[in-house]
């Protein structure tokens, strides 16, 4: 019997769980943005947000008793081979992707930023609940799943539709660039299934998410000095304290991505988040704003597809559909 029939947390409960975790991670994305643009410096704003975002679990870690368990059977597990010593660098995945923003963003503009990365995570979910290499076991790409996943792809392309512009007057120009966010989204999928798997062993999210911070925050660091050594760096950092609100919402997403890993799997749980993405962007674009944009019809409706799509992966094989309980009565 696999870990998604024997979890205890009720499907309702994850699938939330997932949209909160989701959620975080635009809120992360505008403050970090904020701070990048007020340091005009978005590799140092992104290695802020990972210095808080450690100092947090590392006092998270100090406080459960739990989370002081799971890091005293860090070593243990690795002499053991519990899983594969590689697994604990699954941070680097993470600092890739906030490199990646702070490479092509700029050239792609955030919505084709936002396409190419969520393609690639349901690729990188498909990938990895088909072969087997999350926590919670081969899980099986059913039609319904497929059926999720293009229907979540339109949905995200109908969402930030308003915000393509003239982004894709010139599709041919985008295609290298597009690459890194493509490629950051897959190995996402791969980067769940590793905290993942760690989190069933220690039994909690804490040591996973240490390692996460840790290794992110050292890539991180080595980019800032060898800028630092180039180019230069100004620290002039901002006295308000919201502007390192950052890494909470990076602890959020993270440690709710890898305990969710084993219950949901990778794919669903990445289909979550990314609704969560679409939710949360929804609601910062009503009650904060950037350059005056408000909320588009399309985003609105897009965000409720999502929802839609995620439901449909979220059945079963073999559960009764809706329309099939209507037909019966």
């Amino acid at each position: 019997m696999n870990d998604a029939l024997k979890s205890k947390l009720p499907l309702p409960l994850g699938l939330l769980l997932a949209l909160v975790a989701g959620m975080a991670m635009p809120a992360q994305g505008r403050i970090n943005g904020q701070l990048g643009a007020r340091l005009n410096d978005g590799l140092l704003a992104a290695l802020i947000s990972f210095a808080v975002g450690t100092v947090i679990i590392c006092v998270i870690a100090a406080i459960l008793p739990s989370g002081r368990r799971g890091v005293k059977a860090i070593p243990g597990a690795l002499r053991s081979k519990a899983f594969p010593w590689w697994y604990v660098l699954a941070g680097a995945i993470g600092a890739y992707f906030v490199l990646s923003q702070g490479l092509v963003v700029g050239v792609l503009g955030i919505a084709v930023f936002t396409v190419a990365n969520v393609t690639g995570q349901t690729l990188g979910g498909m990938v990895v609940d088909a072969t087997g290499f999350g926590p919670g076991g081969r899980r099986p790409i059913t039609g319904l799943r497929v059926i999720a996943v293009i229907i979540m792809l339109g949905a995200v392309l109908w969402a930030v539709s308003p915000k393509l512009g003239d982004a894709v007057a010139h599709p041919a120009q985008l295609l290298l660039p597009m690459l890194l966010p493509l490629t950051a989204g897959i190995l996402n999928g791969f980067q769940t299934a590793m905290n993942g798997t760690q989190t069933r062993f220690y039994g909690t999210f804490v040591p996973a998410t240490v390692f996460n911070f840790v290794v992110g925050l050292s890539v991180l660091a080595i980019a800032v000095l060898i800028k630092a050594l180039t180019v230069g760096v100004t620290w002039n950092l901002p006295s308000e304290p919201w502007y390192y609100l950052g890494g909470p919402c990076g602890v959020v997403f993270i440690s709710l991505a890898a305990y969710l890993a084993r219950h949901l799997g990778v794919l669903l749980t990445s289909l979550g988040m990314i609704a969560g993405q679409l939710i949360g962007s929804l609601v910062l674009d009503a009650v904060w704003p950037v350059d005056g944009a408000g909320v588009a019809v399309a985003t609105v409706l897009g965000s409720i597809v999502a929802i839609g799509a995620v439901w449909l992966a979220s059945i079963q094989p073999g559960a009764t559909m809706p329309w099939e309980r209507l037909r019966r009565r």
